[in-house]
């Protein structure tokens, strides 16, 4: 039986900052899948609040950046639109805290410094985790971190996830909003261009290219397994059948 076609916009910021592994896992439920840069965007985008999701993906400024890149005014109140309608969207990394800010939370560089690299979640304090959810906490599943900012926890919103650095890493707003800090659509193959497009932050930091690459042959296998089911049972949850 064909699946009937859905829409699904992708908002990204820089172009190594992909779908990753939540592409396969959208195609397989009937999206197509349309990209927009939204640094060249033409806000307002009438297809933000009509396609059936919202994907907002990372990229390397702050949300309190608006005086260097004006856009992002415009698509904080995109996602505001999008969150009051009450449809489907998912942010990764800066996707989240984008989420985050158009939810009246408070976004701001952490107190510990960057966290770049693999390092497992934990479950939020007093919370059974979804079930969908599940498999990014399974033992022995690290994910991918690349932020230097955080976020509070936006009002109304279920703490999902921490890790060791950062206490909000993941949230959700009912059935219908998803925000992820860290980086569950990686892969060790696709991470080869952040290496490049991040070259200056990893210098600044003081980390090699070679050791994130070495943690990834060790993790990121092990992520992108768990991560296709996460995408499937996300979707499946979001978009019954």
């Amino acid at each position: 039986m064909q699946m009937p076609s859905r829409h699904a916009l992708v908002l990204s910021h820089v172009a190594f900052e992909d779908l990753g592994s939540l592409e396969a896992p959208l195609r397989a439920h009937g999206f197509e899948i349309e990209s927009v840069l939204a640094a060249t965007a033409r806000f307002p985008l009438p297809q933000a609040v009509e396609s059936d999701l919202l994907v907002v993906l990372g990229g390397p400024i702050g949300v309190y950046d608006d005086q260097d890149y004006p856009f992002l005014i415009d698509e904080i109140a995109c996602i505001r639109e999008r969150l009051a309608a009450r449809k489907p969207i998912v942010g990764i990394c800066l996707g989240a805290q984008l989420m985050a800010a158009a939810l009246g939370a408070r976004v701001y560089p952490g107190n510990k410094g960057a966290e770049i690299g693999w390092s497992p979640l934990e479950t939020a304090p007093n919370l059974q985790p979804p079930a969908w959810f599940a498999p990014l906490l399974t033992h022995g599943v690290s994910v991918f971190h690349w932020h230097g900012d955080t976020f509070d926890l936006p009002s109304g919103a279920l703490h999902l996830a921490k890790s060791e650095m950062y206490e909000n890493q993941a949230f959700a707003i009912g059935n219908f909003a998803l925000g992820l800090q860290f980086h569950p659509e990686v892969s060790a193959a696709g991470l080869e261009s952040w290496y490049v497009g991040h070259a200056s932050e990893l210098h600044h930091a003081g980390i090699a290219a070679a050791s994130l690459r070495r943690a990834a042959r060790e993790h990121a296998g092990v992520l992108e397994e768990a991560a296709a089911h996460f995408w499937k049972l996300w979707l499946d949850a979001v978009f019954r059948r």
